[in-house]
């Protein structure tokens, strides 16, 4: 990645964060709120493939394990495998069919909320198991489902070759 590749994604975590803990967290739809950190591993999964993906994953997740009171790593954890999955599994499929970014946010959504309830659980964080779990997996995979093309449009911005760049030194 060149240098103005990773400020486009720090700027783009840096104000997505800022969004999750302000006016997303006020949000609350049976009792959760939605989670839009997660859309960061997954949009980059979908533009970038595997590894974008697991490196967006992992740079959103430290942000956001770094204001939360959970194991450190944790949701830089779920973030890096979610990026790499959607990344691995999208293919170059995601990109040519309109509408399927928005079912590829709904499904790995769903899994990112479970992964890191499991994980939790098995790192002694038992209290993710006890809340309303599929109201948690609705209303994160609806509200990122909903969010998903702003996305995904918004890490195109910031995987888009710099001027001296050759146009096909990027993975699309």
């Amino acid at each position: 990645m060149s240098g103005r590749v990773v400020v486009r994604i720090l700027l783009l975590v840096a104000v997505t964060l800022l969004a999750q803990t302000t006016v997303v967290l006020d949000v609350r739809v049976g009792g959760a709120s939605p989670e839009i950190m997660y859309l960061m591993p997954i949009a980059a999964g979908i533009v970038g493939g595997p590894v974008d993906g697991a490196a967006v994953g992992f740079l959103a997740g430290i942000a956001v394990d770094l204001l939360s009171p959970t194991p450190l790593g944790m949701t830089a954890l779920v973030g890096t495998l979610v990026g790499f999955g959607v990344g691995a599994v999208s293919g170059g499929a995601v990109r040519e069919v309109r509408g399927l970014p928005t079912l590829v946010a709904l499904g790995a959504s769903v899994v990112a909320v479970m992964l890191y309830a499991v994980l939790g659980a098995v790192l002694g964080e038992s209290q993710f198991l006890h809340v309303d779990l599929a109201a948690v997996v609705a209303v994160v995979a609806v509200a990122n489902a909903v969010l998903a093309g702003p996305a995904v449009r918004l890490m195109r911005w910031a995987f888009e070759p710099s001027a001296g760049e050759p146009v096909g030194s990027r993975r699309r």
